[in-house]
Parts: structure tokens; C-alpha cells; sequence
């Protein structure tokens, strides 16, 4: 007998995510843990931007591979009552001290993740010099105190508590430290952290979880709880970063921090089917990719459930967005290939009066830096890899300069009231995700639940598509007719497609959300 073994299924099982239904509070994350931290403080009387708040700080501990206290982001912010979003971008900004002279190519392409020309030792992806200004707090700060309800003390009291528990050490924890032990070793508080004799802390075989304290963060929670948050900018904090990354040999010292600030400003508004309005973020955000896919999508054929024909002309849509982005907005993202895992993390929050934040923030690779900080604990970004190493490009590696970014968190209204909130991590994959959410609950008429279970594609470069391979057999044959396709599982391992979320505020005011399907910690937690 001859046997050709068939394709190798990674999952053979069905996997479905529980969404929550409520008429008051919802927080939405890609952490369960964190969600209810997020719906503690709205118990507590905080409204959805002091609960929006309470989970990014929770993420720190719980999610520490996607973001934190030395991360970036932005937010949408669409208060009940108010016309429209605002926006809190706190995107990445390099350190004035930066130079390019310290990114050396080597004369070869990079082989693993990223296309970028080689740079020597990686340093524009892994270690100090890898380090955008950190602007979580600060964004975050600003998320309170322009409309927070609750004290600072009493909105941070979760993460705090969480950070002294520690991080669940559990199987999903030891492979994504496993993702990344390879360079976490190269750091020694890194290493000391998360690596017991250079490996992963092994999973219990039976039994609850262990938890593993992340050095000195629990400390450093505890210390923004009480002195305030422009401590991590001014104070013992900050002082603490800089003698760190000097030490590392990083060049962000005390101006940077001292200078850095989010910026708040009106959402960019796109109008959409039966008189509803999406608003995006600003900024060097996926949002102006969006914007030329709806352009378009607002015409396409919308039956009673997503077809060869709409799936085509989104595929097609995507391709053309891609190639006006990848040519003209930022030849930088050149460098992340839609296949990069994904290290962000997106949070959507509403509160009982119907305001909703939708909020995206990264270390953009995961474990961003792989630079944990003796100090105070905190894990850095590694948002000058956003950067094209090569002198005279448009997005060369310079001083105070801003990159364009991937994130694409979003709020739909109608007649001037917040509807819908939703975003998600996957890097270029983030955006295709977000549309289809959306439109599988807004077009079709799909419940959050059936939308976040139905099979997607995937469009991140001008070129070639990626298809769930759930889809039907006419829809898969259409995309293949028109040029590259590849058939994929959504898996929970390896990540072949963005992690999205939504809330959706229903008519008869009850609120459903969902968390990703394939993401193991992720929760939906209603008030």
C-alpha cells in the first residue's frame, strides 16, 4: 500500500468563546483577569473610561508579553450624550538621543520575522537602543483626568492587587515565554524574571497554577497608585527608568520623559450604511487604510450572510488599501509580515449610562524589547523597529520622529450615540479583522456571538490573501480565482489571524460582547 499522509490539522476540536449580555457595564480583554479588574471599579461607581483605565494597568501583569507600563497606544473615547469620539493617541515617538549612526547594517536582510536590512546585534529589535518613549501611563493619565470619575487610588487597587498575586504560570504563560526565551535570556533581569535555569517555568501537570512575580512591578504599581502617575514621567519613577536604561545603555533619559504627552482630538468620522458613522482614530493608525476600505465596502452587495461575491470585492478592496498604504503611507511596514505573531492587546469597555471606550495598546514585538527593568519592573517597548535601518528613506530611523502603526481601535454611532466599540491585536492583520466584525454585526445582522465564530479572511499586503479554511467552497474558489490565496486554519497556536473584540449596545439597551474565539485568556465580563 502507498500513503501520502494528509495535511496535518493542528486542532482537531470545535472551539467556541461564551459573550456576555447585561444592561449595565461590560469590559471586554484579551485576559479574563483583567476584564475583572475592569468591571470591579465600574461596581466600585467608575464609569467606562476609569474601568478602560483599571484593565490596561491589570494587562501589565496578566498580559505582560503584549503590553504595559513601557508600551504605547491609542484610544477612542464617546462619552453618552456627547455628538462624537475623541481621541487619545499616545502612539510611539523616538528618543530625542537617538541615532542612527547605532543601527550598523550588516549587508544581509533579516531571515526570521522581519524584511528589514540586518542590523547588527538587532539592535533595532531587541534590547535599549530598540526603546520608544513609553506612553501608556501617560495616555492613561490622560484617559483619567480628563474623564475619569473615581480617585487614582481606587481605579488602580486592581492591578496592584494583581501584580502583588503575580502572573498565572500556567500553560499559555510557559509558551509565550517560550516564544521568546531566545532573546530573554540576553537580558539579565529579563532572564531572572521569566526564565528559571534559561527555561520557562513548566506548567503544573495537575493542579491550579503557580504564580510568578514580575520583579519589581508590583512596587512600581503601588508607587503610581500613590505619588500619582506623572511619577513614571517626573518623579521616583522616572528616575529609576533612566538610571536603568543608562546602565543598559540605552540612550532615553529624563527630557524624553519629562516631554512626553497624549494627545487628545476629534475622531476621524466616516459615514456608513443606514445613516450610522464610524469613527476612527487619528493619527499613524490603521485608521486611513480603513477609511479607503469603506469608501468602497459601503456599495458592495450586502445579502443575508457574507458571499463569494462580498468576500471578493473585500479581498479585492483590501489588496488595492494595502498597496496606496504600503506605498504611500509608510514604506515601513515593509517590515512586519502578516504572519508576525501578534503582541498587542485591545480592551472595549461601555458603562451603564452607554458611554464606550474602545482602547488599543502594544510593546509592539512580544515581550516588546525583551529589556525588563531591575529597577522598577517594567518591560519596554521595542517601537523603533517600526523604522526603516536605512539612511535617506522616508521612515529612516531619526530623533523625535513618529511612525505609522497598525492599530485600529473603533466606535460606530447613531443619531450621535455610541453603538458599537471594537478593535484588536494581529499587527497588519488588525484592520481586516475590525471591518469584518463590524460589518458581520452591523450589514448582515449577525449577534456579536455568531460574528465572532465566523470564518474571516485575512488581506495584509497588496498581493495575497489568507482564508479561513471554514469558509464555504464557492467563497474559496472566488478568492483563488483572483490571484493568491492561502488556506489556513484558525488556530490557537500558531496565531493565523487577528484577535478582535466588540461590545454592541442593542436597542433595547442591553449590551452583548464578545472576546476572540481562539484566544485562550480572553473574556467578555458583564457588570
Amino acid at each position: 500500500m502507498t500513503y501520502t499522509p494528509p495535511p496535518h490539522a493542528v486542532q482537531h476540536w470545535n472551539v467556541t468563546k461564551p459573550s456576555a449580555t447585561g444592561r449595565r457595564g461590560m469590559v471586554v480583554s484579551q485576559s479574563r483577569d483583567a476584564a475583572q479588574a475592569g468591571v470591579a471599579v465600574l461596581e466600585a461607581g467608575g464609569n467606562a473610561v476609569d474601568a478602560a483605565v483599571a484593565t490596561a494597568f491589570a494587562l501589565a501583569t496578566v498580559e505582560p508579553w503584549n503590553s504595559g507600563l513601557g508600551g504605547i497606544g491609542f484610544g477612542l473615547v464617546h462619552r453618552a450624550g456627547e455628538p462624537n469620539a475623541k481621541v487619545v493617541d499616545f502612539g510611539p515617538v523616538a528618543p530625542r538621543h537617538l541615532s542612527p549612526a547605532n543601527f550598523k547594517l550588516t549587508g544581509r536582510m533579516t531571515t526570521e520575522l522581519f524584511r528589514w536590512p540586518e542590523v547588527e546585534g538587532d539592535a533595532n529589535i531587541h534590547g535599549p537602543l530598540s526603546v520608544a518613549v513609553p506612553s501608556s501611563v501617560v495616555g492613561y493619565e490622560r484617559l483619567h483626568s480628563t474623564w475619569g470619575r473615581l480617585p487614582l487610588a481606587e481605579v488602580m487597587a486592581p492591578a496592584v492587587a494583581l501584580a502583588k498575586r503575580g502572573l498565572p504560570a500556567d500553560w499559555f504563560t510557559a509558551l509565550k515565554i517560550l516564544g521568546s526565551a531566545g532573546v530573554l535570556k540576553l537580558y539579565p533581569e529579563s532572564a531572572r524574571i521569566y526564565l528559571r535555569d534559561g527555561l520557562p517555568p513548566a506548567p503544573p501537570a495537575a493542579g491550579a497554577a503557580a504564580f510568578l512575580r514580575q520583579g519589581r512591578l508590583a512596587d512600581t504599581l503601588e508607587r503610581l497608585q500613590q505619588a500619582g502617575l506623572r511619577d513614571y514621567y517626573e518623579g521616583d519613577i522616572a528616575a529609576s527608568i533612566v538610571a536603568d536604561m543608562k546602565a543598559a545603555g540605552g540612550v532615553i533619559d529624563a527630557g524624553d520623559l519629562a516631554a512626553c504627552a497624549a494627545r487628545v482630538r476629534p475622531a476621524t468620522e466616516i459615514p456608513w450604511r443606514n445613516g450610522r458613522v464610524l469613527q476612527l482614530a487619528t493619527g499613524l493608525t490603521a485608521a486611513p487604510t480603513l477609511a479607503r476600505v469603506l469608501q468602497t465596502m459601503v456599495d458592495a452587495p450586502y445579502g443575508a450572510a457574507p458571499d463569494a461575491a462580498w468576500f471578493r470585492l473585500l479581498a479585492g478592496t483590501l489588496k488595492a488599501a494595502y498597496a496606496e498604504r504600503l506605498s504611500g503611507l509608510g514604506a515601513e511596514e515593509a517590515a512586519e509580515p502578516a504572519g508576525a505573531e501578534t503582541c498587542t492587546t485591545h480592551l472595549t469597555v461601555c458603562d451603564a449610562e452607554g458611554s464606550m471606550v474602545a482602547l488599543t495598546t502594544t510593546l509592539m514585538s512580544s515581550f516588546g524589547s525583551r529589556v525588563a527593568l531591575p529597577g522598577t519592573g517594567i518591560m519596554l517597548n521595542n517601537g523603533i523597529m517600526w523604522f526603516d535601518p536605512r539612511p535617506g528613506q522616508p521612515n529612516s530611523i531619526a530623533p523625535g520622529k513618529r511612525p505609522l502603526t497598525n492599530m485600529c481601535p473603533i466606535v460606530m454611532k447613531h443619531n450621535n450615540q455610541p453603538v458599537l466599540a471594537a478593535g484588536a491585536s494581529g499587527g497588519r492583520r488588525i484592520m481586516a479583522a475590525v471591518f469584518q466584525l463590524m460589518s458581520f454585526v452591523a450589514d448582515f445582522g449577525m449577534t456579536p456571538e455568531q460574528a465572532a465564530h465566523h470564518p474571516r479572511i485575512d488581506v495584509s499586503s497588496a498581493e495575497e490573501v489568507t482564508a479561513d479554511q471554514r469558509l464555504a467552497a464557492d467563497i474559496l474558489a472566488g478568492l483563488a480565482a483572483d490571484g493568491m490565496l492561502e488556506v489556513v486554519e484558525n488556530t490557537a497556536v500558531p496565531v493565523n489571524f487577528a484577535c478582535p473584540n466588540i461590545i454592541v449596545q442593542n436597542p433595547d439597551g442591553s449590551r452583548t460582547g464578545i472576546s476572540d474565539a481562539m484566544s485562550p485568556w480572553s473574556a467578555a465580563v458583564a457588570q
